[in-house]
């Protein structure tokens, strides 16, 4: 088993306000432990973003689309860090998406560790 640190980032998401975009998508035979997401607001004024946990694995318990975060404020030149202290474990085929209030406005950096 191989554990592999990687750092997933995309500006300026999302392609379209109230459209999550997919950030990043755990690969076949891999389990993936967030550490951390930093959202930025590259905006020129406050937005508000949402980040979605989408889980279709199949398990003894059935898994959904959760929100990590909804609607929160991010003000003019500030980020939110997500996650703090926690860790959030991803099955293969689960999706962290990012949704912003305005297209294209915020920054989104992901630290995770991939198992293989």
């Amino acid at each position: 088993m191989a554990n592999t640190f990687k750092v997933k980032s995309n500006d300026a998401m999302p392609t379209s306000a109230s459209t999550p975009l997919t950030l990043y998508t755990v690969p076949s035979s891999t389990t993936a432990i967030v550490l951390g997401l930093i959202l930025a607001n590259v905006h020129s004024a406050s937005v508000t973003a949402s980040v979605q946990l989408v889980s279709d694995t199949s398990d003894t318990e059935t898994n959904q689309t959760t929100w990590l975060v909804k609607d929160v404020s991010i003000p003019v030149g500030s980020s939110l860090e997500l996650l703090s202290g926690s860790k959030l474990v991803m099955q293969t085929t689960d999706i962290i998406k990012v949704d912003c209030s305005v297209s294209a406005k915020i920054d989104a950096s992901l630290s995770i560790m991939e198992q293989t």
